[in-house]
Formats: structure tokens, sequence, C-alpha cells
């Protein structure tokens, strides 16, 4: 490929809609265009970009005993109305696009595909004796995100290798989320991504247990846990620990403390002099089930520790047994929303009574009362006296006379012991999620109804698993990780082209046909190489080369007429001149070693 021929336009200044050094980088350096709101077009070198990390997923899937398939993107919402999750995906802050043909019917663009793959298996896998099944597909994905960020990173269009298998038992199951496991460490470590296997919630998607695969950035959204000792990993969602012990109240009666203005912990132990860990925070959220029923919740937690949401969502879903679309604090205008007497908030105790939800227009007339762990395992403490600028010291769980259900729903934080060694603390980093592997049991195929027989000629759902990698995001992730201040550095794999001939000045004969010779020997030794031949100036040419992130590039300049030339590594900046015919022998080797 010629780049006097290539569709490459670059920029010099950062646009201002990038927030993150690979979404600018991108833009610049001519891979993608937005089109609209978190919509991007693939320009020819991203499309080069995103083919080679397709045909590494390819291989490693087919490997792995994998079949690939193509599913349709428009899906019947009765499908997802058979799973349950149509509600979930699609009211309130859903994001599933959905819409209705001319005859009323209404479809959904597939934001994920458990309900087609689950229902089509139902149909055609009968027999115990046509498992286990892995069916994977790589195809456009669509999801409403409520805030697209960051490129390629949080689309609302995206491309990404979706699998689910189909089992006759958990052992089964197992074995094969094993392989996929593999599969997917080796498509990482191929395109030359450092990724972290972690511990994950499985999320909207459900399942008993989940791994997701987490590429190390300072810009990633998510965070990760690790052990200083490498053993445990696990998304902060996720992540458990042992906290810090608390500070004990000294021994003495039950007191009711006036606290008038004091109203967040913060404020109040500083008036008082209390550490954060002796008292027992209560905070009032509101759930929305997926049958619309809007359920208040009351939840301790110890003052020095972070609610985690995901943890408290999977708990009121466990509790419940119902799909939670969504939770949110519960703030004073929900008060006159509700049409009922205002909330002490600030002084909200563990024993706060039902009696204040009387009335209320659309909640649920009781609390939903959960306690985080650390909450509930102090002897004493100090909470709110559900009176307006009053708390409790040195009372108890018995002296309140309840005791929620003792979950653990906080954030497991850097500096907290590992449970699984306590010489061990947690360390934080940032991560980009590329990848995710589930167990997803019976959940669907009990909903779906999809069944076969087996080997005692009874009908059981299948055991499922499911397997996804976000190829786009893969791409972006790639030069979040390898870039410098000069612009992209491909692993080899993954880039658009392996090598760059860049001819300074294409005007001189001398150069011109040296490089061409360069290229064509290249080409012939099957190297992906590009030629830069436009007629600009040498400083542009290597602005670029640097910008777009080719692994390797042979200079041919003024010590063309002697057949000498540069051969530079992109990554490590290394220089070596060399006669032409060197060059390119060193340049294949370091390809193809």
């Amino acid at each position: 490929m010629r780049v006097s021929r290539l569709l490459l336009v670059t920029l010099r200044d950062v646009p201002a809609e990038a927030e993150i050094t690979s979404h600018q980088l991108l833009l610049r350096a001519g891979y993608i265009r937005r089109v609209g709101s978190g919509i991007y077009a693939y320009l020819p070198l991203m499309w080069r970009v995103l083919q080679k990390i397709t045909a590494v997923v390819r291989e490693e899937m087919n490997r792995a005993g994998a079949q690939e398939t193509l599913l349709p993107q428009l899906h019947p919402a009765e499908l997802w109305q058979k799973s349950g999750r149509w509600q979930g995906y699609t009211a309130g802050e859903g994001i599933m696009f959905h819409l209705e043909d001319r005859q009323g019917r209404e479809l959904g663009l597939g934001p994920t595909h458990e309900e087609v793959i689950t229902s089509l298996a139902g149909e055609l896998l009968r027999s115990y004796r046509q498992l286990p099944v892995n069916l994977y597909q790589i195809q456009t994905k669509f999801r409403d995100e409520i805030r697209p960020r960051f490129g390629l990173m949080r689309g609302r269009e995206f491309i990404m290798k979706d699998a689910y298998s189909f089992h006759a038992s958990e052992a089964d199951l197992r074995e094969t989320y094993g392989v996929m496991d593999q599969a997917y460490r080796r498509i990482f470590e191929r395109c030359g991504l450092d990724a972290v296997p972690v511990d994950a919630d499985s999320g909207a998607i459900g399942g008993a247990a989940s791994q997701e695969f987490m590429v190390t950035a300072d810009a990633g959204e998510d965070l990760i846990l690790i052990s200083d000792d490498g053993q445990y990993a696990a998304n902060q969602e996720k992540a458990v620990s042992i906290p810090s012990a608390a500070s004990p109240l000294p021994d003495g009666p039950e007191e009711s403390i006036p606290t008038p203005g004091l109203g967040s912990i913060e404020s109040l132990c500083d008036a008082k002099g209390w550490d954060p860990s002796q008292v027992v925070k209560v905070l009032l959220l509101v759930a929305t089930l997926d049958d619309e029923t809007l359920q208040p919740l009351l939840v301790s937690l110890r003052g020095d520790q972070e609610l985690n949401p995901t943890k408290v969502v999977n708990a009121v879903s466990r509790t419940l047994n119902k799909g939670v679309l969504d939770c949110r604090p519960i703030t004073p205008e929900d008060n006159n929303r509700q049409q009922i007497d205002p909330l002490p908030f600030g002084s909200i105790g563990p024993d706060l009574s039902d009696d204040v939800l009387k009335g209320a227009k659309t909640w649920e007339p009781t609390f939903l009362r959960l306690s985080d762990e650390t909450a509930s395992e102090l002897g004493s403490f100090i909470c709110g006296a559900n009176t307006p600028d009053l708390h409790r010291f040195n009372t108890s769980w018995t002296a309140i006379g309840q005791k929620p259900t003792s979950l653990d729903l906080r954030n497991a934080r850097a500096g907290d012991v590992c449970q699984h060694n306590p010489e061990s603390r947690l360390t934080e980093k940032r991560g980009i999620e590329v990848g995710h592997i589930f167990q997803l049991g019976r959940k669907y195929s009990e909903a779906m109804e999809s069944r076969f027989t087996n080997e005692n000629g009874k009908t059981e759902p299948f055991w499922m698993g499911c397997y996804g990698i976000g190829v786009s995001r893969l791409a972006q992730a790639a030069v979040e990780q390898h870039h410098d201040d000069s612009g992209i550095c491909w692993p080899t794999a993954i880039a658009p082209f392996e090598a760059i001939v860049v001819v300074a000045n294409i005007q001189d004969e001398t150069q011109a046909q040296l490089g061409e010779a360069l290229y064509s020997e290249l080409q012939n030794a099957g190297v992906d190489v590009l030629i830069d031949d436009r007629k600009e100036r040498a400083g542009v040419k290597f602005k670029d080369a640097d910008l777009i992130g080719i692994p390797w590039r042979i200079v041919v300049g003024r010590d063309a007429s002697e057949g000498t030339v540069e051969l530079v590594c992109r990554s490590s900046r290394e220089v070596q001149k060399l006669p032409h015919a060197e060059a390119v022998t060193c340049l294949i080797k370091a390809l193809h070693p």
C-alpha cells in the first residue's frame, strides 16, 4: 500500500471531543472519525487493525473447539420477555435500542445474544449426544449508553466476539470455562496486551461465576484490587477483603447526645472526637425492581467504609428474588413527591420505623433492612437517634432491638488485608475491560425452556457458558497501553502494517528507486509493508510515521547513493544505519524470528 493512495488524514491538534490519550491518538492518526454521539467510522488503517485482531480471535476460538456462526441483530421482544430481561433492558435507563415494525411488533437491536442463542439451542440440540457445543460470532452490537465517552471504549455501536456453550453437566461447563480462560490469555498475549484476569460481578448477564480480563491503564474506568503477592485480583465491584479493626468505644451506659448541624460522618467525628469506625451510618435508598415495584432500603454501614452499589443491587435481587433496574439514594425531594413526613436525614438510625413510609404514593410501605458485616459485628457503636440533631452513644444491636440481614456490602480498598493471606495487602490499579467469561449455569435455559434429553431419557435444561471480547475496545486499549509523546506504538501482531518505507525526498531519483526496490523486496518476503511516496517534506513524513505507529521504519534518505538506510524500531526508538540489504535481513528476522 502506498501512502499517496491511502485515505490518511492526520491532525496536529488534539480534538476537543477526545478525553483520554488513546482516543486522541486514534482521531489524530486518522484511524477513526466520529459520526455521532458514541458512533464512529473505522477508517482504512483501523479496519486493518480490527481485521488482524479478529484473525487472532478467530484462530484461538477455532483452536478451542468453538464453531463460528452469525446471529441476527434484530431480536423479537418476546424472546427477551421470556427470559425476563426485556423490561430491564428497555425501561428507564435500559441500554437496548428498541423499535416497532410496521405491524406493531416490538424488536430490539442486540446488545447481547443469550436469548437468541438459547432459543436456537432448544430447537436444534435435542440430545446429550450432541453436547457440548460452543458457538461464537464476531459482529456489531448496539447499546444505548447513557453517556458515551472515550471513543471506542464506551460507544453505542461496537464490534464484539461473543460465544455461548451448551453442556449436559456442570462439570463439563467448568471444563469449557477453563479452556476459554486459556484461549483468552493466548489472545491477549498474541495481541501484545498486558491483560490481568480478575474476579468479576456477573452483572445483568447473570450466572454463578465470572472473570474479567483487564488491560491495566491509567485511563481505565474500572478499579482493580490486586494482592501484593499476586495471588488475588478482582474488580472492586466484586472484591473482598479483611477491613481494619474498629476502634472500641469506652465502657459506659447508652447516652443521647445533641448533634446540631452535624449531619455527616466527617463533621460528627471532627466535632465530637469520635473515630468513624465507631459509627454506624444508615443510608436510605430506593430500588426500582423489574416488576416496577419501588422498594425503600435501609442500609447500615460502618462509618469508615464505603457502600458498594453493585453488591447492594445483588443483595436486593437475591433477597427479593427479583431483578433490580435501578438503585439510588432517597433525597428530601422524594419526601415531597411521596407526600410523607420529612425523614430525619443526618440522624437516621438502623431502627427507623416503617411508620415513616405510611401514605407513600408509590413506595412499598416497609423497608428492606440490610447491614454490612463490618457494622453488624460492632458490639457497641454510635448511630442516629431518628430525631433531627440527635445521636445515640454506646448503643448496641441488642438495645436497638433488631438486626438487619448481614452481608458484604462495602467496597474493598487498597491497604485492606487479603482474605487468602493475612500477610498480603491489596493495591489499586485502573483497568479497561477487554474480555469477560461467565458460567451462566441454567439461568437462561430454564427461563427459555430450552431442554435436552439426558442419557437416562429425561429432559433437563442445558448448562451454559458465555464468553465475550470487545474487539474494537481491545484495539483502543492497545493504544492506551502502547504509546509515547509522538504517537501510537502498535504491537506488531495487530499493527495495520508491519513496516513502512519512508522515502525522505521522493523527487530524488536515487532515493525513489531504492525506496521502490526495498518496498518490492519486503512485499516479496511476505512483509505487510507501507511506502510513503508522498511529495511531502521529510519532517511531515516522519511525524506521520510516528503518529500512526507502524512498528518498523526504513528511512531512505541522503545516504541512498551509498546504499545505506536507517532501520528504526518505533517502540524503542533504536536507530541502525545499515546497508539496505542488511536492513532488510534484520527487519525480516525481527518480524519473523
